[in-house]
């Protein structure tokens, strides 16, 4: 528990130990603190503590608070932090309900989070295009186009407005499910609001083509990225050029690889740990698993200080091999 007394830090300078009561900012930054280290309960114990004190306690200290019990699975405290907070008089925020919304869709309670969004606009408190996309993303994730489709209908038919965000959700759903008419009217949908083809929104495109063998029109896609000034994943490149190979469309690939060669790119496939040297992965790992030790045995920082002396040397040794394995990995 963490005590505000004479001579901790909230002491003036040249002066002795002159105490500074604390204050609702002083808990809050502290409850956050715990709240994102997902040690929310001693968030809550200094909860009660303010309460006991009598610092008045506002919604802002609740918001992460609500946020990591909602994100560690405890829906029914989360749920009655909620409630409490109305009976003391305060409005729960479109934060909390947020928090819960998107705590639920994750554990794949759809009805959960289908009560949270109830209970929200049962109180007047009106969802925003943030809300919606936690949805989004799970019908995204396990191809629930009908559920998405019904969901974005009855979005736009109560006045709300999409983002950015929302579109891509949607046209991530219907590549992964090769619906490439639902795909194109997204699209056309994100030029009609000025979203122009971004980067993921004609990779998604690219690779759903290339996956139903609409080869001749991935091409077409892919040169009209290029020609926008969208530089193409180097993953994306290869894998339309060996399509094209494989079909024996040998012209196409020429011209894809004309295209690709024709402006700075990389030409590495995303960063993976498997592709790192054995003795870069091997001193990583055990870096990982000196600090995972010390984590797993104490939580007081105090006792980390502590600690650092024991440890250091091994952590040390292998911050030292991996900075040597890079340089000479960029000399090369």
């Amino acid at each position: 528990m963490v005590r505000f007394e004479k001579g901790s830090i909230f002491t003036t300078q040249g002066q002795s130990n002159e105490f500074f009561a604390p204050t609702v900012v002083s808990y809050g930054t502290i409850i956050e603190g715990y709240c994102r280290l997902r040690r929310v309960e001693e968030a809550i114990v200094l909860l009660e503590e303010m309460k006991s004190i009598r610092i008045e306690v506002n919604v802002i200290v609740y918001n992460p608070i609500i946020d990591a019990l909602a994100e560690a699975g405890q829906f029914k405290e989360a749920s009655g932090m909620l409630e409490r907070i109305s009976v003391y008089g305060l409005s729960p925020t479109i934060s909390m309900y947020n928090s819960l919304v998107k705590g639920f869709c994750k554990a794949g309670d759809l009805v959960g989070a289908s009560k949270i969004l109830k209970m929200m606009l049962g109180r007047g408190c009106l969802p925003t295009a943030t809300t919606y996309n936690y949805f989004f993303r799970f019908f995204a994730k396990f191809g629930k186009i009908e559920e998405g489709m019904n969901l974005y209908t009855k979005m736009i038919e109560s006045g709300y407005e999409p983002d950015r965000l929302t579109l891509h959700l949607l046209l991530k759903m219907f590549c992964e499910c090769e619906r490439l008419d639902l795909a194109v009217q997204v699209v056309k949908e994100m030029n009609a609001k000025g979203c122009d083809s971004d980067l993921a929104t004609s990779t998604m495109l690219v690779h759903l083509l290339c996956r139903i063998r609409r080869l001749e029109d991935a091409c077409f896609k892919f040169e009209g990225m290029i020609n926008r000034g969208v530089v193409s994943q180097y993953l994306t490149y290869k894998k339309l050029s060996e399509e094209l190979r494989k079909s024996g469309v040998l012209e196409m690939a020429q011209k894809v690889s004309c295209l690709m060669d024709a402006i700075p790119h990389s030409t590495k496939f995303p960063n993976t740990f498997s592709d790192r040297p054995p003795e870069l992965r091997s001193s990583i790992m055990q870096k990982a698993k000196v600090m995972s030790d010390i984590l797993k045995t104490c939580r007081d920082p105090r006792e980390l200080a502590k600690q650092r002396g024991s440890s250091g040397n091994t952590v040390a040794n292998a911050n030292r091999l991996i900075e040597d394995i890079q340089r000479r990995a960029h000399a090369t």
